[in-house]
């Protein structure tokens, strides 16, 4: 006598196991929620205090950094650039964009004359919406 029948050898998985996915799957929004934030600051740079907290935040569409660095060079999307370089982008943005905000952001050790190039230039073109980087007073 058999106690188990043949039957149950051939029947196959209907269902899939998603577990392996779904740990996948929050292991990747982990990732991207830890590095979304540190693209957006691609030096390290000691901002000077001060400032108030905006409550309403310009879209991401609306806003061009700008990084201006000890060493008197600029960054910006990414790229290091000169003072020309960013002009052309900015006015370039400015002419798609009329609701284009820069965000200037500066080490309080930057001389002052690197971040007035970029305002000089911005004002040239029309462009006035301008915020400057700050941290909070503690």
């Amino acid at each position: 006598m058999r106690r188990f029948s043949q039957r149950n050898h051939l029947v196959t998985l209907n269902d899939i196991n998603i577990t392996p996915l779904l740990d996948l799957a929050f292991v990747l929004l982990i990732i991207f929620v830890i590095t979304t934030p540190l693209l957006e600051q691609s030096i390290k740079l000691n901002l000077p205090t001060g400032g108030v907290e905006v409550t309403t935040k310009p879209r991401k569409e609306d806003l061009r950094t700008v990084e201006v660095a000890p060493q008197g060079y600029y960054i910006m999307g990414g790229r290091k650039m000169n003072v020309n370089e960013v002009e052309s982008t900015l006015a370039q943005a400015f002419k798609t964009n009329p609701k284009l905000t820069v965000y200037i952001r500066a080490d309080t050790k930057e001389q002052f004359g690197n971040v007035m190039d970029v305002l000089d230039r911005c004002e040239k073109h029309g462009i006035s919406r301008v915020s400057f980087g700050t941290k909070r007073a503690k």
